[in-house]
């Protein structure tokens, strides 16, 4: 039965459509690689949301990069103003018409005109548009924007007939086209409210204002045939043209490196298991103002900089020229980095841009820059522009893409003077991998600096508190004085260590006059040792003689009996022999 059902197991394929990259930034990567092929796509929205400049990026993209010819026919503007409004993005049109890349053709609509009757039809405009199309060979279209088209008709029953057969009249032709549509009243997309069933794709741009910030949104309501993202993607128009971010990837499977990065400051990096940061890891430093958040910024970006790597700075409180100025007070050096092209400042107050903007703005510029290390400094002033949610969704986006990049993050953040807020930092505490905190440590009518590591995911970390001090030669963090009295820092612990190593003296002189005393008795009792042992060793000497004249004597006296017993012995032998005679 097993292999009954293995056989019986059929293999999907997922096949997409096939598809005509825009060239734009970011629309490709959301749309799973562009606009479907030789279909009719809608770009539909309120006016100044994008759309002419949106479907003219994606013809003059076609014609530079990927060497498909365009037709833009356009119902509102000249080809001369379209030339002049786009010429700021670099876009050269008239250049492009003589080298038979780009075709504008304007079709004038006067709807006092056009006098209706059942036998209105396209017929005209698909010769007009055929021609246009063949002279160039072109590959895509744009028909900007609909509504001009059919100015004139209110018979409801004609301009829908109208319309699906402009759609179907595209798509027999084989090009991939844009047509443009203004939004609709209510729920609708589009005036006529039939353009979006008979597109294939349809891309709706929303400009909104809040708290008077203008943000520009870009959502896929569908695409045929083909997966896609489904949230609003903000996107950004500048002078590079448009740039749309996909910001809200879910994901949480990114590559991560074990190689180290340096702090800047070696007493941190110590703290920090000796080596440091994380390569591509997040980091926050924060603390109440004036304790020194952006002298470690400067430090780290200085760091990275003087090892050849680059750093993109973005900073919303200062101009470059202050941190530049402020930093060379701690002696470190920006200028020289800026110069070198490793060190680049991106300034403005956040109030420039809304929050996605500033998110599709940083992406841009890093990409472009392609730095090994970013800071953005700080992020408590994005709040002017959004809620504290906001900022966090922010900054998780920037977060993820950061990761994926492989880009080390330092983030500095504005804490109030308690607790609370300490323990929030815009909520993006919890996020990063490793969160630094400055606090002011009062005693003894000073204010001095206490450095506190929170957190450091992944590596051995100090737990201690350590004394921040900025000097004019730099940054250096030295050991607090935990005594009875509590932390001591400043002035009262140099007093501290001043008492310490005065009663270390003291110690040492009274140990030294201890250490003499003990000397000259033991000398003294060696002295007497010494006279003691001469006298022990003459009374020895003494006693030896005498125990040797004694023993001399006693030989003497020992021999002189047994000579004398040997006389007597003989003498008695004699007489006894002549007695026998």
């Amino acid at each position: 039965m097993a292999k009954e059902s293995k056989k019986n197991k059929k293999t999907i394929h997922h096949t997409q459509i096939p598809k005509t990259p825009t060239g734009i930034t970011g629309l490709d990567e959301i749309t799973g690689g562009g606009l479907p092929a030789a279909r009719p796509t809608l770009i539909c929205g309120e006016a100044g949301c994008g759309k002419t400049l949106i479907s003219l990026e994606f013809i003059v993209k076609g014609a530079t990069e990927f060497n498909e010819p365009g037709v833009f026919m356009a119902f509102e503007e000249k080809a001369e103003e379209l030339s002049m409004n786009v010429g700021s993005l670099g876009f050269n049109l008239e250049q492009m018409q003589k080298d038979k890349k780009l075709k504008i053709d304007y079709v004038h609509i006067d709807r006092s005109e056009i006098e209706e009757t059942g036998e209105y039809d396209l017929d005209g405009l698909f010769i007009r548009l055929n021609h246009a199309i063949d002279s160039i060979g072109a590959k895509r279209v744009v028909l900007d924007t609909i509504e001009n088209l059919f100015a004139g008709l209110t018979n409801q029953a004609i301009l829908r007939a109208e319309i699906r057969r402009l759609f179907q009249w595209l798509k027999e032709k084989g090009v991939t086209a844009i047509v443009t549509g203004e939004k609709g009243e209510g729920a609708s997309l589009t005036r006529q409210g039939l353009e979006e069933y008979v597109s294939d794709c349809v891309i709706l741009l929303d400009h909104r204002v809040i708290n008077q910030i203008s943000t520009r949104r870009l959502r896929i309501v569908k695409y045929r045939g083909s997966m896609h993202g489904t949230n609003e993607y903000p996107f950004l128009i500048d002078e590079d043209g448009i740039s749309v971010l996909p910001v809200t990837s879910l994901q949480l499977e990114k590559e991560v490196s074990s190689e180290r990065v340096s702090t800047g400051i070696p007493a941190l990096d110590k703290m920090l298991g000796g080596k440091g940061f994380f390569k591509g890891g997040s980091v926050l430093v924060s603390g109440t103002a004036g304790t020194g958040k952006t002298s470690i910024a400067a430090c780290f970006a200085n760091d990275i900089c003087s090892k050849g790597k680059k750093c993109m700075y973005f900073a919303f409180e200062e101009s470059p020229s202050q941190i530049v100025r402020n930093m060379r007070s701690i002696n470190v050096d920006l200028k020289k980095h800026m110069e070198n092209g490793l060190l680049q400042f991106q300034a403005s107050r956040p109030t420039l841009h809304g929050l996605e903007q500033h998110l599709v703005a940083i992406h841009k510029v890093i990409k472009k820059f392609r730095p090994d290390a970013v800071v953005l400094d700080p992020i408590t002033n994005l709040i002017t522009v959004g809620s504290v949610s906001d900022v966090k969704s922010m900054l998780i986006r920037l977060i993820d893409f950061l990761q994926e990049e492989q880009i080390t993050v330092l983030f500095t953040a504005l804490s109030l003077n308690n607790i609370v807020n300490e323990q929030t930092d815009e909520g993006v505490s919890s996020l990063v991998d490793a969160w630094i905190l400055v606090r002011d440590i009062e005693f003894n009518g000073e204010r001095n600096r206490g450095m506190y590591i929170m957190k450091s995911r992944g590596m051995k970390h100090s737990n201690q508190v350590r004394e921040f001090v900025i000097t004019d030669k730099g940054i250096d963090l030295v050991d607090v004085y935990l005594g009875p009295d509590g932390v001591l820092t400043g002035s009262a612990r140099e007093a501290q260590i001043l008492q310490e190593q005065t009663g270390k003296v003291l110690r040492n002189n009274a140990m030294s006059m201890k250490d003499r005393e003990i000397l000259r008795k033991r000398k003294i009792l060696e002295a007497k040792i010494a006279s003691l042992q001469s006298e022990f060793e003459s009374a020895e000497e003494e006693l030896n003689k005498i125990y040797i004249e004694e023993e001399l004597v006693k030989k003497v006296t020992d021999g002189n009996r047994d000579e004398m017993l040997k006389r007597r012995g003989g003498g008695e032998e004699v007489a006894g022999k002549n007695g026998k005679k």
